[in-house]
Order: structure tokens, then C-alpha cells, then sequence
């Protein structure tokens, strides 16, 4: 089953983040604002990844502010979970 996520960002350039994950595998992700070649680079290396495994490299990485957009991306992927 597959299962969509909207999270809305908080604390980043990135608005928000679309999730599909399908039985614990993220599927797509698609950022909306920010940085694009990052969005881009992040999102290409988290395709097919487990859901955990990507919340485990990702969650606490922070650029300043307390949060990042791969903390941001950890803190939907969890909702999914």
C-alpha cells in the first residue's frame, strides 16, 4: 500500500515535502521552494532507500537554524512510518 505524506517545512527555504512510501520504501519525494540541485540530490539519493534507514542518515542534520531540509525530509519520512 502505498502512502502519501504533505508535510509543511518549517525553519528551511523548502515549503513543503510530498512523500510516497510503499511498504516502507520511499518511492518519490518532491520539494516545493528552496534549493533545487539540492532538492534534486536528495531526493535522487533517498529513491528506493528504506524509509528508516534514510530517517537514521538524515534526522539532526542541521545548517544553522536548528534544522535542515534532509531534517525536515527525517521528520515526514517518520510521519510515514
Amino acid at each position: 500500500m502505498i502512502r502519501k505524506i504533505t508535510h509543511a517545512c518549517e525553519g528551511t527555504c523548502s515549503r513543503q515535502i510530498e512523500i510516497e512510501v510503499e511498504d516502507g520504501i520511499v518511492r518519490s519525494v518532491a520539494f516545493t521552494g528552496g534549493c533545487h540541485g539540492n532538492q534534486q540530490g536528495i531526493t535522487a539519493l533517498v529513491r528506493g532507500m528504506k524509509a528508516a534507514e534514510a530517517v537514521a542518515r538524515l534526522e539532526g542534520i542541521d545548517w544553522g537554524r536548528g534544522t535542515s531540509c534532509p531534517d525536515q525530509l527525517a521528520k515526514a519520512l517518520k510521519k510515514a512510518l
